[in-house]
């Protein structure tokens, strides 16, 4: 009988359109307040893909499984910030209104216009989807995402498993490694979002299912951060005996995140760092 439930083997199809290979730059637009620390772990968790300071396991080692969908190496670098604290288009805003802020980060090669918003903005659709990507039409188009931070709104959706799910196994929310919840959870949907953006950019790249609700290279791997992770379990993690966090990835500055398991082309498996 078990051979007759045998899973098959996740498979990523390559639909032969460009990817965001080479030098790629994020451009940051924050949507509401986000205090300085909060800012700073997140340009600190960009800026952690592409140090090869951190010891491992680290946000680069986890980034370069990037490296191997076709074509090479896709190096992160920051570009702009651009503070939008009083929040111009109100605290409720539709994808247009979304699409509209990524523009302000300009229309560059190879960029990802990334709107973060504040944890006392709504967004259409928030809790069914944490984060996404997309990227315009027309005759200059350019990649954009957006990850809110789920602190007040769908935390046991978009911050778990720092928060107690909503549905499931209710076991103990794991302790956030920066000690802020909304924030170490944007960390997981950002990493998810960056990496789905430079495999998939323009809905024909790597991904499974339709193109209008693929599974990307993360996003195929739901709630997996560690070895014999199930639903409702996120798998082995480190953790730090000092603060009782759990992380799984190594930054600059001494940071550490929890960074969910990437599909790897090589293995036709989701993997995790630990």
């Amino acid at each position: 009988m078990a051979a007759l439930v045998q899973e098959q083997p996740l498979v990523l199809k390559y639909h032969n359109g460009a990817l965001l290979k080479g030098t790629v730059t994020v451009n940051l637009i924050w949507y509401g307040k986000f205090t300085p620390i909060q800012r700073s772990i997140i340009v600190d968790f960009l800026q952690s893909l592409n140090s090869p300071k951190a010891p491992n396991p680290s946000a680069a080692s986890w980034w370069k499984t990037t490296e191997k969908y076709k074509t090479g190496a896709s190096t992160v670098t920051l570009g702009k910030q651009i503070l939008d604290e009083n929040c111009s288009l109100g605290k409720s805003l539709k994808n247009s209104h979304i699409v509209y802020l990524a523009s302000k980060g300009g229309y560059m090669g190879r960029s990802v216009n990334l709107v973060l918003t504040a944890k006392d903005v709504f967004v259409e659709g928030f809790c069914s989807r944490c984060g996404s990507h997309g990227s315009t039409r027309g005759k200059v188009r350019f990649t954009y995402g957006w990850v809110g931070n789920s602190e007040t709104q769908c935390a046991g959706q978009c911050a778990w498993p720092f928060h107690q799910p909503i549905y499931g196994p209710q076991t103990p929310p794991l302790l956030a490694p920066n000690g802020d919840v909304g924030v170490d959870g944007m960390i997981i949907n950002v990493a998810t979002v960056l990496a789905g953006t430079v495999t998939n950019p323009f809905n024909n790249g790597y991904f499974q299912g339709p193109a209008t609700a693929p599974l990307e290279a993360v996003s195929a791997c739901t709630g997996m951060f560690g070895s014999g992770s199930y639903p409702g379990y996120p798998g082995q993690t480190l953790f730090d005996k000092s603060t009782g966090a759990s992380y799984n990835a190594h930054g600059v500055n001494g940071r550490r995140f929890l960074l969910p398991a990437m599909w790897d082309p090589t293995k036709s498996a989701c993997s995790a760092l630990v």
